[in-house]
C-alpha cells in the first residue's frame, strides 16, 4: 500500500482519503496535550504556515498510548490545541500508533521507517515522519527532534 491509499477520520468524524495530500511534502506526528513534548505544537505550526503555500502539510493524530497522556475527546483536543497553540493543520481522530491495533497510517510509516533502538515501535508521543510529494515516507524524526530543527530538511523536501 501507498500512503495515499490510506484514510483517517478528521477530529470531525469526517473521512478523510490521505489522496487529497498529493504532491504535498507532509509531516504526519503522533501528538498528545499532556506531554513534555506538547509545546512542539507551536513549532509545528510555525512550520506550517511559513511553508504552506509551497506545499507542506502537517497531519496531528492524537494518540493516548503513552502515559496516557491524550485522555480528550476529540472536541476537548480541537479546543485545547487552537486555544493553547493556534493549532491551524488538519488534525484527526486519536488513534494507536504501536500494537496489534495500531492505525493503518502508523503500520505503513513505521514499516517504512523503521526506528533504531526500538524497532520500528513508536517510541514517544511526538515521533515526526515526512513524506515526500511521491508519497514515499523518507524522514523519522525523534520526539525530542524539535520542529524548528526539521526546517533545513523540509526545505531541501519541498525543492525536490
Amino acid at each position: 500500500m501507498n500512503f495515499y491509499d490510506h484514510e483517517a477520520l478528521k477530529l470531525n468524524g469526517e473521512p478523510q482519503d490521505m489522496s487529497a495530500y498529493k504532491g504535498k511534502t507532509i509531516i504526519v506526528v503522533n501528538t498528545a496535550s499532556k506531554c513534555g513534548f506538547t509545546p512542539q505544537y507551536k513549532g509545528l505550526e510555525k512550520l506550517y504556515q511559513k511553508y504552506k503555500d509551497d506545499g507542506l502539510v502537517i497531519l496531528g493524530f492524537p494518540c493516548n498510548q503513552f502515559g496516557k497522556q491524550e485522555s480528550g475527546s476529540s472536541d476537548e483536543i480541537q479546543e485545547f490545541c487552537e486555544m493553547n497553540y493556534g493549532v491551524t493543520f488538519p488534525m484527526f481522530e486519536k488513534v494507536r500508533v504501536n500494537g496489534v491495533n495500531a492505525h493503518p497510517i502508523f503500520k505503513h510509516l513505521r514499516s517504512s521507517l523503521p526506528g533504531g533502538l526500538f524497532g520500528s515501535r513508536i517510541k514517544w508521543n511526538f515521533t515526526k515522519f515526512v513524506i515526500d510529494k511521491k508519497g514515499k515516507p523518507v524522514k523519522r524524526f525523534s520526539p525530542t527532534t524539535k520542529p524548528e530543527k526539521m526546517e533545513g530538511y523540509i526545505q531541501r523536501v519541498l525543492k525536490r
